[in-house]
């Protein structure tokens, strides 16, 4: 017989369970979620977060990684038998499961960046993609300035006044509060042996970034992982926002790292699209120095990089991706060109007062 509380315990999970399908299933409540709801909760949980000195949500993360493996061991030491065991660690997982999906995991479920705001999708041409590639790597050579170290101060507070100013036309909320803190990653060893530079901590909505990162690298992941905290899941999309509220900084070392963090998506897209005599013309385009800058950059990181964790890494995170409404998975990444050359198209179409200039 179930106990009173049990029944109760089990109704609130049952009920909690429903209207997150419900929510993934109906546009309406998706859109609802993440444009009325989930600033709510950002506001109260990620307060919370910002007076414990440390990375709570890795920390949860590994205590029930580790709680869900030592239960059955202690159970079976008290003599349960195994069916309570395995449903005790099922209850509590799918308790992990709303968890994540109320505090954040809904905004999955929102509507994407062409349908918040209503810029025209603009489908690849020779033309439109050339005509993107030249005026990036003009203005990606116009910005270089040697970026020899990171004032994490002056990034967070150019990043809220970069989301401040593009909020109201680029669909994404403002920053809840003006000093969000970026946590350094618990684990960051063993994070820079999977190549990963920030994350999104949706249990208690915080943000983590990689206590290797590089200077060059800090202000774009900066304001890469707070368009998570303000509800973006797609990786282009917080590549795009990053990249646009770097680029608008009156700081020349920012303005620069936002140009810089997305040219190897632009190689990368160079290099399929375009013919290898071509290509080869495009990185003789680029100063030697920002070419040395991203050779360096890389070997870096490579120097850290474990192939078997690295992969093991990149292949859950493709299923949780394209489990949750990012069908291309990990390539989401790179799709941030096409998010540029579509707002680049808007822009010259627009009117000069409805678009923000991004020189």
């Amino acid at each position: 017989m179930k106990s009173r509380k049990q029944i109760i315990r089990y109704s609130i999970l049952g009920t909690l369970l429903l209207v997150i399908w419900l929510t993934q299933l109906i546009p309406s409540w998706g859109e609802a979620y993440a444009r009325s709801i989930y600033p709510y909760i950002s506001l109260a949980l990620s307060p919370f977060s910002l007076y414990v000195p440390f990375a709570i949500g890795d920390l949860f993360i590994f205590l029930s990684i580790l709680g869900v493996i030592a239960y059955p061991i202690y159970g079976r030491i008290k003599k349960q038998p195994w069916k309570k065991i395995v449903f005790r660690d099922i209850e509590y997982l799918v308790w992990v499961y709303v968890w994540f999906y109320l505090a954040w995991g809904l905004n999955y479920s929102q509507p994407n960046f062409y349908q918040r705001t209503r810029i025209p999708y603009t489908a690849y041409t020779p033309d439109n993609f050339k005509a993107f590639v030249d005026e990036y790597v003009d203005r990606l050579n116009e910005s270089y300035i040697p970026v020899a170290g990171i004032n994490k101060e002056l990034v967070c507070r150019e990043s809220v006044k970069g989301y401040d100013t593009i909020s109201h036309t680029l669909g994404v909320h403002r920053p809840p509060y003006q000093s969000p803190r970026a946590k350094t990653m618990l684990f960051t060893p063993l994070i820079s042996m999977v190549g990963v530079s920030g994350s999104m901590g949706p249990f208690f909505c915080e943000f983590t970034l990689n206590g290797d990162l590089l200077p060059s690298q800090y202000p774009s992941t900066y304001a890469h992982e707070m368009a998570h905290l303000l509800g973006i899941t797609s990786e282009a999309e917080a590549n795009f926002y990053a990249y646009q509220v770097c680029i608008r900084s009156q700081v020349k070392e920012i303005r620069f790292c936002g140009y810089f963090s997305v040219l190897g998506h632009v190689l990368g897209n160079a290099k399929s699209l375009l013919p290898d005599e071509e290509y080869t013309e495009l990185l003789d385009r680029i100063r030697p120095e920002i070419i040395e800058l991203a050779r360096s950059n890389q070997a870096y990181w490579m120097a850290m990089y474990s192939p078997f964790i690295g992969n093991i890494q990149d292949w859950i995170y493709d299923l949780y991706l394209k489990g949750n409404k990012i069908e291309s998975g990990r390539k989401n990444y790179s799709e941030v060109v096409g998010l540029l050359i579509s707002y680049r198209e808007y822009s010259l179409r627009a009117p000069h007062s409805t678009i923000i200039n991004s020189k």
